[in-house]
């Protein structure tokens, strides 16, 4: 059994609930950073899988007296989730790196590394639960039982395979009974704060992070209103977001917010909140992990971010691959790049990458 262990109080606990339970447990952190200068960068604000979080899961490992290892995913982590972040940011989109780093690098790479060391399960800290269903022969993907936590949102890239050789023991706790088992075994991280950032993000500015890679794409251009006219100057689209009200620097009677992101003009449209309403989308690139494919439409309760409640909505498979997802009630701030999610109770259907809003 590998846990991945990036030195938090959830990993940490994951890792003594299943020694605990018998398991032949090996913590693996994963060495992320593709160059110096960002690995020393993140050493300054103790991001995931800095020195500083290298050194904690050695030490929660000794604690637990397992076995440690520090494995190298440089290269994979620099294709599959940096450089697609800055490539999304370039077209004027909003990615979330989380979906991509579950996807392709701890359900893919971790796993194959997992497997080269003869271990039949990878396990991980993820507030979510792994179900079999024996009527149906498949394994279901359902929500954390503590909605605060709930982490499903950024895991539905899994598969049938993924899900077949994980375990999630802490999606049937809550936060706080995490941190109580993680003082039982005294744990040094056990009330460690959260972090919100992006664990390759130093401080949490996006803006500088891309522009020092694709500087080609930080040129200003035209912000404008629904009719062209020219409102003031952007500094670079990568700078914004759908659904952004501040640090447009422009004046207005009233406030002004992002609408649209035009990258082949480098334009910003913006309007009034009304304007950010949208009751359908359009999504690409959909994964379905109990399901081969939809072949009608569909009653969901769908997420377009991870911090919000789902909707009712309908999931209309098209034929290039693609879905639309229409709404009961209008959305706010409907944004490309990100995740739509379909859930159908506590079940996770499926989902995509939101290419355009819809009235």
């Amino acid at each position: 059994m590998v846990v991945a262990m990036s030195g938090g109080v959830d990993s940490s606990t994951a890792a003594a609930l299943l020694k605990e339970n018998g398991y032949e447990v090996i913590g693996v952190t994963m060495q992320i950073w593709p160059s110096e200068d960002l690995a020393a960068e993140a050493d300054r604000f103790a991001g995931c899988c800095s020195l500083e979080a290298v050194e904690e899961a050695r030490r929660i490992a000794a604690r637990l007296g397992i076995v440690h290892y520090v494995m190298n995913f440089k290269r994979v982590f620099e294709e599959k989730v940096i450089s697609d972040f800055c490539r999304e940011y370039a077209r004027g989109r909003t990615p979330n790196p989380c979906i991509r780093c579950n996807q392709f690098i701890k359900f893919d790479a971790l796993l194959m590394r997992a497997k080269a060391l003869d271990a039949d399960f990878i396990a991980t800290g993820h507030y979510a639960r792994i179900e079999f269903n024996s009527s149906a022969k498949k394994f279901f993907l359902k929500k954390g039982i503590d909605p605060r936590k709930d982490q499903s949102y950024v895991l539905y890239g899994m598969t049938q395979e993924s899900l077949q050789h994980t375990l999630m023991p802490l999606g049937g706790y809550t936060k706080e009974e995490v941190r109580r088992i993680a003082h039982q075994w005294k744990l040094p991280v056990a009330d460690r704060p959260e972090s919100q950032e992006i664990c390759f993000i130093p401080h949490d500015n996006y803006g500088r992070f891309v522009e020092r890679r694709i500087k080609e794409h930080a040129r200003p251009g035209p912000i404008i209103d629904s009719k062209g006219e020219k409102l003031g100057e952007h500094r670079g689209i990568l700078f914004y977001t759908v659904g952004q009200r501040r640090g447009l620097g422009i004046s207005s009677s009233e406030p002004l917010y992002v609408v649209e992101i035009d990258r082949g003009k480098n334009t910003l449209m913006v309007g009034r909140e009304k304007d950010i309403y949208a009751d359908e989308l359009w999504a690409e690139h959909v994964n379905y992990i109990s399901k081969d494919h939809l072949e009608e439409l569909t009653q969901v309760q769908a997420r377009i971010r991870y911090n919000m409640e789902e909707a009712p909505a309908t999931v209309n498979p098209l034929s290039n691959g693609r879905v639309q997802v229409r709404f009961k009630k209008p959305q706010r701030a409907i944004t490309p790049g990100q995740a739509v999610v379909f859930y159908q109770g506590d079940t996770v259907l499926g989902g995509g990458t939101i290419v355009c809003a819809r009235k």
